[in-house]
């Protein structure tokens, strides 16, 4: 596995990661024991960089992760995040609200943990930028935890350019993760020219559109109401119709590279930045593999400007996000 450096930091990490969320959190209920095992053939296939957060399960997930790779600690780099409010029955939800106050980062930093079996969270994202809490306040608050050894790396999910800038002026921020793909590219605007000038790595989240890019998606296809897809406009039945034309010219080009759709979505991510370092999600050994397998495809300067010649005319349809959760975005 090839491995990459988040921008100037000493954070070197595999060229794809492996998003936990979906383990324990979402649609559909899982077997721990598997996913602990599918954790685990991850390293061996040379992973290591895995991604967490208190809010998913709420706090199953960080327990599976933990116990997973408690056995390759010292090996690998563990990403986890606060910034949720905690309902006292349920714990945090995006639901319940945010809260970056300093006094509940350092709580939810002691609390992870425990949870993750580490005596240093790798890398310390605030999951959505607080508009209550000023960005100098939360940068300190990490910085503290970083001084005390508790913390290693200072990120950010989902912030604005002028956020980046205010926050790592008081300290260096390793790493955004922001959803990036062939079909959300708004990070190109403002985020990643902020990045490249400040030496920070960008972590993609769903960079295969929540499975769409995978062509394993069409408008038949049904989602549980506990699946975020099915509050998502960009899901609706008739913008995945209409979306698909996005699809099929990924698979055509993909299949001229004797790559999946897939493969060439991470590929293509992957040739945009250096320090790009991209975070599919997967349940199954097969597709774990398939999105490794990527990291093989190298597509040319002509490969480029093939793929942009050939999605220049399409326009994706639908929102990202249903309104409430938009609302979180790019402060």
């Amino acid at each position: 596995m090839q491995k990459r450096r988040l921008g100037n930091s000493n954070l070197e990490v595999s060229a794809i990661g492996l998003g936990c969320m979906r383990m324990s959190f979402g649609d559909s209920p899982v077997d721990k024991q598997e996913m602990i095992a599918l954790i685990r053939t991850a390293v061996e296939r040379g992973v290591t960089f895995f991604d967490t957060a208190e809010v998913y399960g709420p706090f199953t997930n960080e327990e599976l992760v933990g116990e997973a790779l408690e056995p390759f600690r010292g090996q690998v780099a563990i990403a986890t995040k606060f910034g949720f409010k905690h309902d006292p029955d349920k714990g945090p939800s995006p639901m319940s609200g945010l809260d970056s106050r300093p006094e509940q980062i350092r709580r939810v930093a002691e609390a992870s943990l425990k949870r993750l079996r580490v005596e240093a969270i790798d890398l310390f994202y605030q999951h959505r930028v607080d508009p209550q809490v000023p960005i100098e306040e939360v940068a300190g608050a990490v910085k503290e935890l970083i001084q005390e050894g508790k913390v290693k790396h200072f990120g950010l999910s989902e912030a604005g350019a002028q956020t980046i800038r205010r926050a790592h002026a008081v300290q260096p921020v390793t790493a955004i993760q922001s959803e990036y793909s062939l079909w959300w590219r708004e990070p190109e605007k403002e985020v990643l020219p902020t990045c490249a000038e400040l030496g920070i790595g960008f972590v993609p989240f769903s960079p295969l559109g929540k499975g769409f890019l995978t062509g394993k998606v069409d408008e038949n296809t049904t989602f549980a109401p506990t699946d975020l897809r099915s509050r998502i406009p960009r899901f609706a039945p008739e913008a995945r119709k209409a979306n698909l034309a996005l699809v099929e010219q990924i698979a055509k080009i993909a299949e001229a590279k004797g790559a999946t759709p897939a493969q060439l979505a991470l590929a293509w991510l992957l040739a945009q930045k250096p320090w790009i370092v991209p975070i599919p999600g997967s349940r199954q050994l097969t597709r774990l593999d398939e999105n490794l397998g990527a990291v093989k495809v190298e597509l040319t300067a002509d490969d480029l400007r093939d793929i942009e010649a050939a999605l220049a005319n399409i326009t994706v349809q639908g929102e990202r996000y249903p309104v409430d959760l938009q609302r979180m975005t790019g402060r």
